[in-house]
């Protein structure tokens, strides 16, 4: 009973959960009543969700809708539908819309959808103050307040009949916007607007303009009125006078200045009028200018004022430009048309002119320091005027010049360049310094005092001289150097080093060894060298040949070693040998001492080992031979034969003679005994 009320259990649980299936067919994601709205007008943004069930059961579902994947509606229904309300559009509402639908654990997104909110509000446009001062400043507020930045706002500034002035502004995270127009001079009644710029579907989408604001400006003083007295024919020598004034609603901070050329002449503070003399002068004619200043605001007024020449700008001439010195200068100082002036002659100088005469003429004798710029002056009823400066240069003849070599030596390096300088101790510059290689003309230089000239192309056997010539304006004419002959060094090429004897030499013998070389220019400076452990320096001569021969008297066993030769000449480049090698052997009398004293000893051992041989040989047949003397003096043959038996040998006829001397030997011992005896 138990088993089977079991089995229903577990069938009833199997339907139960059969009945709670779903699935998610499509989420979908609509807007209406179009894509496109306009702006002001109301718009749904529908989310639906088609879902297939096993049975028909109440489902809960969360409804979430994004814009630009912000979320900007949520919801919980049982029904298959979710809508989002926008009562009215604007055009920050315009974006990308998807929904997302989530329900007993299963989530379910939607397509998106592009929605475009065309059209903008009207901009409200308000300014801080309807009447203002010329100088001050118009402070307009341009506002949407139901759009959302980033937002372009543009302010227009209208006078009347005129083209608006516009200012924009962008603001990325306000949907209002403030600016400040100055009001300038001319301003009388303003009228302002705005609109407002959005980027919206890769273009800019427009507002319509805002309610137009007037502005009424009033002028804190009038426009100043300049004059000038006289008003006409005015003429050199003339006093006139300026006078600027206005009319001002407070005297306080207003300021008056008059210009010429950007130059203020003159200015006053907190009074209403300015006034201005001068002595009339050529150059007064010109345009003025009286300006008035009050804070920001400013208004001018210009006058043209023309000064009648009285007298012309005097003229100085000179009898010569450019002279020698010594020679006689005439300076004369005129006024074309008119003669009754007052002259005088002077000459410029940084510090100030220096005057000379009181006078239309100045006759003098010049030196080189009367070199400068000469004027004239010339004044009629107290005008004074300055004719052009006269350039006057008086020269002195050029020395003699000298060339010489700038290194110093008049010498050159084959291969190296060659650097010359004409130098002229005297003559007023600008000198002209020619130079010349033979009678080839190489450079030609002007400059004050010296030139110098790079010859590059320095051959071995260039016999041709240098020369220069110097001359500036003097009519002495030119000056030439004496020739400058060069020496051309040839660097030291291939040095080398040999000796004789070569290789070996015998100790205590004479040895030769030569340095050359193939090609330098003399004198040359040899040096040998012998390097073992470190170089020594062993010879050193300076020759006027390209070889050298140093002979070592006695050679030793220290001066076995590597031997090398140096060269240099004034080139000042060394060049080194290839090295050689120096044996030191014993000489033959050497070799002979030795043999003496080695195999002398060596021939006297063997001598005296010879002899001690023989010796005990002796000393053994001693014995026997006495011992037959004493027994058997008388019968020398049987002593013979005894001796021989004992002996076991056989004596030849030297070895007789030999026993003979032994037996006279031993008969002289027996007398000197019995003598002894």
């Amino acid at each position: 009973m138990y088993l089977a009320l079991l089995v229903i259990f577990l069938q009833c649980s199997e339907l139960y959960t059969q009945e709670k299936v779903f699935t998610f067919n499509k989420v979908e994601i609509k807007v209406q009543p179009s894509f496109k709205v306009k702006n002001g007008d109301p718009m749904s943004i529908v989310c639906h969700a088609d879902i297939s069930k096993s049975t028909d059961f109440q489902l809960k579902h969360n409804f979430t809708i994004f814009k630009d994947g912000k979320v900007v509606f949520t919801t919980v229904s049982d029904k298959g539908d979710a809508r989002y309300e926008i009562s009215v559009a604007r055009s920050s509402d315009t974006g990308v819309y998807e929904c997302t639908v989530e329900a007993g654990g299963k989530t379910k997104s939607s397509n998106s959808l592009r929605v475009w909110v065309k059209g903008m509000t009207k901009p409200i446009l308000t300014v801080e103050k309807k009447e203002v001062l010329e100088g001050e400043v118009v402070k307009l507020r341009c506002e949407l307040p139901e759009e959302e930045p980033p937002l372009y706002f543009y302010f227009w500034k209208t006078k009347m009949n005129s083209t608006p002035k516009e200012k924009d502004v962008f603001e990325p995270y306000r949907n209002f916007s403030v600016v400040e127009f100055a009001v300038e001079e001319g301003d009388n009644i303003l009228q302002f607007d705005c609109f407002v710029k959005r980027y919206v579907q890769s273009e800019f989408e427009s507002s319509e303009h805002s309610n137009k604001t007037l502005v009424t400006v009033r002028e804190p003083f009038i426009k100043p009125t300049l004059s000038v007295k006289p008003s006409s024919n005015i003429t050199e020598g003339d006093r006139i006078q300026f006078e600027c004034s206005t009319v001002v609603a407070r005297m306080r901070d207003i300021e008056i200045i008059l210009q010429k050329n950007k130059t203020i002449l003159s200015s006053v503070r907190d009074e209403k009028i300015l006034k201005y003399s001068a002595v009339a002068t050529l150059e007064d004619s010109g345009e003025y200018l009286c300006k008035v200043e009050q804070g920001k605001a400013s208004k001018t007024t210009k006058l043209n004022v023309d000064v009648s020449e009285l007298f012309p700008k005097p003229i100085l001439s000179a009898s010569m430009n450019k002279l020698d010195e010594n020679k006689e200068l005439t300076l004369s100082c005129s006024v074309s048309g008119f003669r009754k002036a007052n002259f005088s002659i002077l000459r410029k100088n940084s510090s100030g002119d220096i005057w000379l005469k009181n006078s239309r003429n100045l006759t003098m004798r010049v030196n080189v320091n009367d070199t400068g710029s000469y004027i004239c002056k010339a004044e009629v009823k107290g005008i004074v005027k300055e004719s052009k400066p006269v350039r006057i240069n008086v020269y002195a003849p050029v020395s003699k010049p000298t060339l010489s070599v700038v290194s110093g030596l008049p010498e050159v390096v084959l291969g190296k360049p060659l650097r010359l300088i004409c130098h002229s101790a005297m003559g007023t510059p600008p000198i002209t310094f020619t130079f010349y290689k033979g009678n080839e003309v190489k450079k030609t230089v002007i400059n004050d005092t010296y030139a110098t000239f790079l010859d590059e192309n320095i051959r071995q056997n260039d016999k041709r001289g240098y020369k220069c010539d110097a001359k500036n304006n003097h009519s002495s004419g030119v000056k030439t150097s004496n020739i400058l002959n060069i020496t051309v060094i040839v660097p030291i090429r291939n040095a080398s080093l040999g000796s004789v004897p070569y290789g070996v030499v015998e100790d205590g013998s004479e040895t030769a060894f030569l340095c050359s070389v193939n090609e330098g220019s003399w004198p040359i400076l040899f040096r040998i060298f012998r390097k073992t452990d470190r170089e020594v320096l062993l010879f050193e001569k300076s020759e006027n040949a390209d070889r050298v021969v140093w002979r070592k008297e006695a050679m030793n066993r220290q001066d076995t070693g590597t031997y090398y030769c140096m060269a240099s000449n004034r080139a000042n480049v060394d060049v080194k040998s290839h090295p050689i090698t120096i044996s030191v052997i014993l000489a033959s009398w050497q070799k002979g001492i030795i043999a003496v004293f080695v195999l002398i000893p060596i021939a006297g051992a063997v001598i005296f080992t010879l002899w001690w041989f023989l010796w005990k040989k002796k000393k053994a047949k001693g014995p026997s031979m006495e011992m037959s003397g004493s027994a058997l003096a008388t019968n020398m043959t049987s002593e013979k034969l005894a001796r021989q038996h004992n002996d076991g040998d056989y004596y030849s006829g030297s070895g007789y003679i030999e026993d003979s001397e032994n037996h006279m030997k031993s008969t002289d011992e027996s007398k000197e005994n019995t003598r002894a005896s």
